[in-house]
């Protein structure tokens, strides 16, 4: 049966950690993933990276549709930009900086690779709304947020509503 894992919050510096890539693909892993999708369902997200866990491996779990039974698992995940100039913007938010969105442009444009629960290596050139995720799931891979690319004043306005709310959620009321 699948746990729900905590989930790292914002400013909390182990998101900061880049992931180190998968080598052994075994049961742990196959219950690492299942974990990691039913956190992410219990939080409604749609994507989750390792990281944001606390477990520093390269391993995206994802599920964009409607209906919430179309699992993606991408191990090693890895994109290559196909066109610079072609951009979307989108508005992301994230599981680790719960209760913000901002838009964020991005390359539309990827070719992806990755590698499945046994091993197996696939490619893909992905559209739309998946290339978007898989670029903001590989940052936390990379130790970044989405709010890295944001101005230095957006950036700093984020950061000190969080630390307002991390500060009212620690006291104690008696």
């Amino acid at each position: 049966m699948a746990e729900k894992l905590k989930m790292l919050k914002f400013p909390d510096p182990r998101l900061r950690t880049v992931a180190k890539k998968v080598e052994k693909f075994d049961k742990s892993l196959e219950k690492l993933t299942k974990d990691m999708l039913h956190t992410m369902y219990e939080d409604n997200g749609i994507g989750l990276a390792a990281t944001q866990v606390n477990r520093h491996i390269r391993v995206i779990v994802m599920d964009l549709s409607e209906e919430r039974n179309e699992p993606r698992i991408f191990i090693n995940p890895e994109y290559k930009i196909l066109n610079k100039e072609s951009l979307a913007s989108f508005e992301e938010g994230c599981l680790s900086v719960p209760g913000f969105s901002e838009e964020i442009i991005r390359p539309d444009k990827i070719e992806l690779k990755w590698q499945d629960l046994s091993g197996e290596l696939h490619q893909d050139t992905p559209d739309g709304l998946l290339t978007i995720c898989i670029q903001h799931e590989i940052d936390h891979c990379d130790g970044r947020l989405f709010i890295d690319y944001l101005s230095k004043l957006k950036k700093s306005m984020i950061i000190k509503k969080l630390s307002k709310q991390n500060s009212k959620s620690n006291r104690i009321v008696v």
